[in-house]
């Protein structure tokens, strides 16, 4: 003997299933983005720092050189 469900029950499974899986898309889309804020956080120190390096060097010309 099957069992039968009425149609407003058929619904409110089908929009608790999809609050459900709207919900966890939400949470693993936000922490797929805090994630990567955090990655591209620890990168921009090093990228700022490698960028004033380059630019506190300085090179010799050869007139410098020549002076010398």
């Amino acid at each position: 003997m099957a069992r039968q469900k009425s149609p407003g029950v058929k619904i409110l499974w089908v929009w608790t299933l999809g609050t459900a899986a709207i919900l966890v898309t939400s949470v693993a889309r936000r922490r797929m983005r805090d994630m990567e804020n955090m990655i591209n956080s620890d990168q921009q120190p090093s990228l700022h720092h490698q960028q004033t390096s380059s630019t506190d060097s300085f090179s010799v010309d050869e007139g410098d050189v020549s002076q010398a």
